[in-house]
């Protein structure tokens, strides 16, 4: 894929949040990963002294790097392929706040070019904007809508990178992955959709379930044991299984059924939570 050059301004905005004096890249850092891409450093041709470094500022030291490639490139394949590197998620295994802070403000410039960078750290492409109060909506909205309903940290967790870019679509799949996941762990086997719920929660034929929502021992109880697997099952049958075949372009999710389908996701996390595995097992 070849990506456009970036604007003289996006460059420079870009350059400045990695180069950020307190947030940004430290000057060793901005060295090696310059190195590992095959961009002519600006400070290499400066004699090394205690003063090397303050020559030039690393924002300046980045942009002249970055706009030199991208201008013997005449595309933006390198500068965003070293954006990359240094946004790789196994370089802040210990500093996830800012991976999270580094990764939210590049992708406020890069959805100007109609990219963005998720958590796995791959570039992929997203609706382009033109106005920065687009841009900082994408980033927060849907992330700040699930706060205010008190979503469960593990719909959060699965889906920040979507959430980043309003990536409606991922974020339904990840969610219903999330709640697969959790039912794996918990019950230790090993599945997906209908099966799953079924060999983890279902009482049919008089079987006994590896997890149970309640005591079982009321009609009552076995209704709502009944009614959770259902919900479970319909989820992922609405959801998961549409998401997993269906291209992007031809499967539309509005931000509220989103919003309503995360909600469901969190809510179901939560009983998952509570459920209780059988002695038997």
């Amino acid at each position: 894929m070849t990506i456009p050059t970036f604007s003289d301004e996006q460059l420079r905005s870009l350059c400045r949040i990695l180069g950020d004096t307190n947030e940004g890249l430290t000057n060793t850092e901005i060295e090696q990963l310059l190195l590992r891409a095959n961009i002519e450093d600006p400070i290499s041709k400066i004699p090394k002294s205690p003063y090397y470094y303050t020559a030039i500022s690393k924002k300046d030291r980045l942009y002249q790097a970055l706009s030199t490639r991208q201008i013997q490139d005449k595309c933006g394949n390198n500068v965003a392929t070293f954006i990359l590197t240094a946004m790789s998620p196994v370089r802040y295994i210990q500093e996830r706040e800012k991976f999270e802070f580094r990764l939210g403000e590049l992708n406020k410039v890069l959805s100007f070019s109609g990219l963005a960078i998720g958590e796995d750290g791959k570039l992929r492409t997203s609706k382009k904007v033109e106005t920065l109060s687009e841009a900082e909506q994408r980033a927060g909205r849907l992330s700040i809508e699930l706060a205010n309903r008190n979503a469960h940290p593990d719909v959060l967790a699965f889906c920040r990178a979507e959430l980043l870019q309003d990536n409606y679509f991922h974020a339904v799949l990840e969610a219903t992955k999330s709640v697969a996941a959790k039912i794996r762990i918990k019950a230790g086997i090993d599945g997906d959709g209908s099966k799953l719920v079924d060999e983890a929660f279902g009482i049919e034929n008089g079987r006994s379930p590896r997890l149970a929502f309640n005591q079982l021992k009321t009609e009552t109880e076995l209704m709502e044991q009944r009614g959770l697997v259902n919900l479970l099952k319909g989820m992922f049958g609405t959801f998961r299984n549409i998401t997993a075949h269906a291209p992007k372009v031809t499967w539309v999710i509005e931000e509220q059924d989103a919003l309503d389908l995360l909600s469901l996701a969190s809510f179901l996390h939560r009983r998952i939570d509570a459920s209780k595995l059988l002695s038997s097992f």
